[in-house]
């Protein structure tokens, strides 16, 4: 842990020395990069190494100076954006520079690591989350660009966030539809459970262009071929291609997961089931999937994480979502548009993360009680 420690210092202490703030005239025009003012440089170094002077001395208070750390890298972010574009149009620009992104970077290890020097307060690593949305629900990062591109969108943005959120709720659905009974059949049959593994992996294995790109022909000709599906909405491009390949990806992590899952319930606890009198199907439903149920959630927390950067390529095909803010962003070199789609995404990937193994984390609790 130490040694993570003082690696996380490293981009810290990179980011309180290289500018902050990139003040732009507008959106797409070369800027000035403004670096922290030299009280707060001394400041942000002193929260850079006190995390690792902590972890020598009390391993269990890391938490507080890596909390400090992140609030306070936020809280730069929303003064100096704000100090930066005071006198200016209001079509300027103040953008986080690469000493901000630098920082997070190292204050997000640091925070990360101290939960791990807590297993069982792993919450501790969360504790920066209130102060920082408090901080941007409060109107202290209002005049970040990235905040601005999102009011100047409005509505818009709003519907791609709900794209993108179905679009993953429907390829998990759908995957976990697909997987589990899958996973079932070929748990107790070692044939089975390498054909349908191994089509997962070749699946895997296909870049998601290549396998977006691969799926327009074959739909468009059945859509053309079946007046009621092209009635319904099926196409070459759109949300058909983006479900499907989402789909396929998914599979293997739920497939995998089960699998393991299901082999891994003791022979023992089984063959007790059995000498108990229950039958086949009540073996399966009170033994098996309680004990398997953990690690097969990890495999569903695998696939749903895995999605939610699928799905942003899948604005390529028209299906819609963040990654409409992405390829948009590239498209004009506007750097904010980019972090409207990819911001977000990501913070929707750590949520995601953070709450389903929170509830493997619960359910394994639970169960070793139980037993």
């Amino acid at each position: 842990m130490r040694l993570v420690l003082w690696l996380a210092a490293l981009p810290m202490l990179a980011g309180a020395w290289l500018p902050w703030v990139l003040l732009r005239p507008n959106r797409l025009a070369p800027g000035e990069y403004l670096r922290l003012l030299p009280e707060w440089v001394a400041l942000a170094v002193l929260l850079a190494v006190l995390p690792a002077l902590t972890g020598q001395l009390r391993r269990g208070l890391v938490w507080l100076p890596a909390t400090l750390a992140l609030t306070l890298s936020v809280w730069l972010l929303g003064d100096r954006t704000a100090a930066a574009l005071t006198g200016q149009a209001d079509f300027a620009r103040a953008s986080a520079a690469s000493g901000v992104w630098l920082y997070l970077l190292g204050a997000g290890v640091a925070t990360y690591a101290a939960g791990l020097a807590l297993p069982e307060r792993r919450w501790v690593a969360w504790l920066w989350l209130p102060p920082a949305l408090a901080l941007l629900l409060g109107g202290h990062l209002a005049q970040w660009s990235v905040l601005v591109e999102g009011r100047n969108e409005g509505p818009r943005w709003v519907q791609e966030l709900r794209q993108h959120l179905r679009l993953v709720g429907s390829a998990l659905g759908l995957s976990v539809l697909i997987g589990v009974p899958l996973a079932v059949w070929a748990a107790g049959r070692a044939r089975v459970a390498d054909a349908v593994l191994g089509v997962a992996n070749a699946v895997q294995t296909l870049p998601s262009l290549a396998l977006l790109g691969l799926l327009i022909a074959p739909l468009s000709a059945l859509a053309n071929a079946v007046p009621a599906l092209r009635e319904a909405g099926i196409s070459g491009i759109g949300v058909a291609p983006a479900l499907t390949a989402m789909t396929l990806y998914a599979l293997l992590p739920v497939l995998r997961n089960g699998v393991v899952a299901l082999r891994g319930v003791p022979a023992g606890v089984i063959d007790a089931a059995r000498g108990m009198g229950m039958t086949a199907s009540q073996r399966f439903w009170r033994v098996q999937v309680p004990l398997a149920l953990p690690v097969w959630l990890g495999g569903v927390r695998q696939a749903a994480v895995l999605l939610v950067g699928v799905a942003a390529v899948a604005a390529l095909i028209g299906a819609g979502g963040l990654g409409t803010y992405i390829f948009k962003g590239l498209q004009s070199a506007a750097s904010d548009l980019i972090l409207l789609g990819a911001v977000p995404a990501a913070l929707l990937a750590i949520l995601v993360d953070g709450t389903l193994r929170a509830l493997e984390g619960w359910l394994g609790r639970r169960l070793g009680r139980a037993a």
